[in-house]
């Protein structure tokens, strides 16, 4: 049983920092690609970021690029996201979720944004931003 459980968030003050872990299990993660999503209240859910299998490569929405960062280790099978310079607009349930594999590197790149190609789904943790 695939299951993806994120950690981490909570109330934080604009400028601050916080990092999200996303300890996955039930497959064999280091065989996928993992993404971060987030969903603020009344709006859809959004791409975060992005990670390759291997980690050698990571993809970001232009909203967040140069204050967050994905990374993984496979060997404790877990995802993180490491939010610098938060804005009171990354409010928002930060979920986590696994990809469907077996794309080459080139299908990944231009996929890895999109909400369908993900398969598994953590419950998401909420990040509060404050003023």
């Amino acid at each position: 049983q695939v299951q993806l459980v994120e950690s981490g968030g909570g109330l934080v003050q604009a400028g601050g920092s916080l990092r999200l872990s996303c300890a996955a299990s039930g497959y064999t993660f280091s065989n996928y690609g993992m993404g971060w999503f987030r969903q603020a209240p009344g709006k859809e859910r959004e791409f975060v970021a992005a990670i390759w299998w291997s980690g050698g490569y990571a993809n970001y929405a232009d909203s967040v690029k140069g204050r967050f960062t994905i990374s993984r280790d496979n060997a404790k099978n877990t995802v993180y996201l490491q939010m610098n310079s938060l804005k009171l607009e990354d409010t928002a349930v930060y979920s986590c979720a696994a990809d469907q594999g077996g794309a080459s590197f080139r299908e990944w790149r231009s996929r890895s944004g999109v909400e369908r190609s993900y398969e598994y789904w953590g419950q998401g943790t909420q990040v509060t931003v404050s003023s």
